[in-house]
Parts: structure tokens; sequence; C-alpha cells
């Protein structure tokens, strides 16, 4: 009977921003009473372990590649590696896994029955088909952003723009959607960049896509019913949203429970003073430029608002923090975003529009100000701001999309986002999807219901499988 009961492999990519959602789904699985083991490497395993103290999970840790040129000794996740650059010789390195990974298949019981695996990690495509098992995908892309980027290529919507600013709609099925070339990567809308080593990556990946199973969307139907309904009914594979994914449970524990959490107690005591909070955050992917962070950092100081700002990099002048003491606290070190996000003094969010962002910042009924910088992000803003209507964006100078985001603008935005009446609209609408998002969690919600879908095309291919042996 055993071989009957589906056994989910999760398989992140080595970065904390892919990794901590398919943590989250862990957990949704294990309330089907899913087998689960994720498999990850020795130098990432004491970052997973924490988040599953109290949940039935197993963890497989593989050898990560050695002497790999283009990537520093001993570095086994992108936030150790020293800049971009090394960022495609680490990513293409996991494919040396690949044997390891399928002997170590071998050994589980009960046997496996899927792979749930990082957009990045298309060599586990080929492992599935070697087990006769699904493969389903993971990127942390909304469906919007999915649509927009298929519907640019197979389309060309953008063909007759004189200028990478100049908007074009995206398509007659979407006439109020405007974007522009600037919106995308260049690789997507630059015909002439057709090879070279990442766009050979990345076009390996999609393909790789293509031929999965599925795709799981971290989002949920009442967001994006009609780009997931487009999606599944004109492109593929079939997307599941089954999100948000950070619903799943609460905060992650903190690396050093023994600490006491210093930026937590500061939100507490802002909240006892009646005194709102816009937290400010980047990702830990994104390299901002010294010049911008200046500008971010000195319309910060003239908006006279409250503000967490979680940031690693250096480059902010030294009297800053100094400048900003009574209301300004700039943390360093690790800090749990979601935690934050939740705190009641918390009114409002700076991003950079990752995925994983806003769908935390959408849970948490929080607004968003999109000052996006790469990947998606930008397409990500568009959504935000012009289609959902959670939240504002900030402009670059020269009204460009890509482009230098002065101090006067982040000032300006910050003030309404904060106190405006634009903000008090965005307020509104994030409070309104977010009651949508819990919703969709619950058993019987949208989320739920989806998965359960995911869980029957396996729980058929494994009852398949055992009728043909």
């Amino acid at each position: 009977m055993d071989n009957l009961c589906p056994h989910f492999i999760i398989f992140p990519f080595m970065s904390q921003g892919h990794t901590i959602p398919l943590l989250y789904l862990c957990r949704l699985l294990r309330r089907h009473s899913i087998t689960i083991t994720i498999v990850t490497t020795a130098g990432n395993s004491p970052r997973i372990r924490p988040s599953l103290r109290d949940i039935d999970v197993s963890l497989l840790e593989l050898p990560f590649p050695e002497n790999v040129d283009g990537v520093p000794p001993g570095v086994e996740n992108t936030d150790k590696l020293p800049s971009m650059s090394c960022f495609l010789p680490f990513v293409k390195s996991t494919k040396l896994m690949q044997k390891n990974f399928e002997q170590a298949l071998e050994t589980l019981h009960p046997p496996v029955s899927c792979i749930i695996s990082d957009g990045f990690l298309g060599w586990t495509l080929k492992s599935a088909q070697k087990f006769s098992v699904l493969r389903v995908v993971f990127t942390g892309m909304s469906n919007f952003s999915y649509t927009m980027y298929q519907i640019l290529e197979t389309e060309n919507p953008h063909a007759c723009t004189k200028s990478p600013d100049e908007p074009f709609v995206i398509s007659s099925h979407f006439p109020k959607i405007k974007l522009t070339r600037n919106d995308f990567q260049p690789p997507e809308v630059k015909p002439s960049l057709t090879s070279g080593p990442y766009v050979d990556f990345m076009l390996e990946q999609f393909k790789s896509t293509e031929m999965s199973h599925g795709i799981i969307v971290d989002s949920f139907y009442e967001l994006e019913s009609c780009y997931a309904d487009f999606w599944n009914k004109k492109f593929g594979p079939k997307a599941f949203c089954i999100g948000p994914l950070c619903m799943a449970a609460a905060a992650l524990p903190r690396e050093d429970v023994e600490t006491p959490c210093r930026y937590m107690q500061w939100l507490d005591e802002k909240w006892d003073k009646g005194e709102d909070v816009l937290y400010v955050a980047f990702g830990s992917q994104a390299e901002v430029a010294t010049e911008q962070l200046l500008e971010i950092a000195n319309g910060l100081e003239e908006s006279h608002v409250n503000f967490l700002w979680a940031l690693k990099s250096k480059g902010l002048e030294e009297n800053f923090k100094e400048r900003v003491k009574n209301r300004g606290r700039v943390v360093k070190e690790w800090v749990d975003q979601l935690e934050i996000l939740r705190h009641d003094a918390v009114k409002g969010f700076l991003s950079h529009c990752g995925w994983n962002s806003v769908m935390e910042s959408i849970s948490a009924r929080v607004p968003l100000l999109a000052l996006p910088l790469m990947a998606e992000q930008h397409v990500n803003a568009r959504f935000v701001a012009e289609v959902i209507g959670v939240g504002l964006r900030t402009m670059p100078r020269g009204r460009t999309v890509r482009g230098f985001v002065e101090a006067e603008e982040v000032e300006r935005k910050v003030r309404e986002l904060m106190g405006g009446e634009k903000g008090a609209e965005v307020r509104k609408k994030a409070a309104e999807y977010g009651g949508a998002a819990c919703e969709a969690m619950k058993e019987g919600g949208s989320s739920w219901r989806t998965l359960d879908l995911l869980i029957a095309d396996v729980y058929e291919k494994v009852v398949h499988a055992k009728h043909c042996s």
C-alpha cells in the first residue's frame, strides 16, 4: 500500500528567495498527508532544518560540485557569491549534481512519485523522465508575468515601437495593459541577442519547463484569474495557483533565536506611540548602485516618515544613521520579512517588487511602493500599481522605465503612500486582496482545491504506473 502513497521530492535552487516559498509548500503538502523529501546541500541544510522542526519532512543532502570555474570554493548559496557575474557558472554547476541525485532517488521509500524543482534546475526533468514520474516547476513568478513574457515572445507586440520606453498594448485580449520594451529583460526584446551563455542557459530552462507537467504559481486565483485562465487555455504547461505560500505557516524561525530581536522591539515601541512605519527592502540578490542607495536614503530622510530598512550592503553616508536615529532604523543582520510585514506598526513597503515580496505584502494587507531593479520586477511593478492597485510606483528620472530614481521622487511617493489620498486608496485595495488571499488558503478555498488537483494528478500517475508494472 505504501507504494501508492505519493512521495514528493522538493528541490529548491540554492537561494533564500527560491528556497523559502518551497519550505512553505512543504507545510501545505503535509496537511494533505503527503510524504516529502527536501533535497539540498550540506552548506544549505543548516538554514533549512530550523523550519522543519515541527513537521515530518525528510532532508536529503547532496554534495555541491567542487572546483567549478567561476564559483569561489565553499560557496553553496547565491547570497555568498561575491558578485552576480558568478551567478551563471554557479547555477550551471548544479547540473553536476544529477548523478548523485538520481542515485539517491533509487534508495527512497516510498518510491518517488513527483519532483517539484526550481526553474533553474531544468536538468531534473531528465531525472523525472528516467524514473517515470511527474516534474512540476517552481520559479517564483506570477501568472501575469508569465503571460506577458509569453505574449511578447509569441505575438511580438513591440515590433513597431521606436524607443525602449514607447508604450504598446500587449495584446488585444488585454487592451488596457500597456508595457514598454524596458519593462522586460533585454534578451526577450532584442532579436540580436539570440545566443550567448546566459541566453542559451535560459532557453534550455524554458524548454524544460514547457516539457514539464505543470508550474506551481505562488499566487491565488482571485488575484490573477484572467491571466491564469489565459495561460492555461493558450499556453502551458498548466499553472497551479496555490498561494500565497507564505500564509501556510507562521513566520520562519530566526537563525539566532537566543538574540533578542531588537528591530521587532523597535516596531513595538513605534506601535505603542501610535506611529506608522515604512518597511524598506530590496531583496537578497539585487545589486543596488551606491549612487541609487544614497538617493533612496536622502528621500527617506526628507520624507520625515518612520522607516525600518533591511540593508546588508554598504554605501550609506557614515552619519546617516545618526541623522535619522529617532525615526529610522537600518538593520544589517538577517531579518524575518514576513514577521515585519505582519507587525501592526508597518503600514507600507518600499520594495524592489520581487514576487515573493509582493505576495508577502498582500498577505499582510500592506500596500507597496515599487522601485523595481532587475528581472521581471518591472512587470511586477506594473501589475501592483496599474492593474490591481495595491501600491504606487516610483518613476526614474526622465520618465524612462529603467533609470535612476531621484531622492525627490522617493520622498514624494513615500509621503503619498504613508499619508496621502492615493496611499489610502491602495491601502484599501491591499486589505481587500489580503482578505481574498486568506479565503483562498483556507480548506475549500481556491488554492486548497488547486493543490488537491495537483495531488490527484500525481496519484493518478502512481496508480497507472502500479497497474502497468
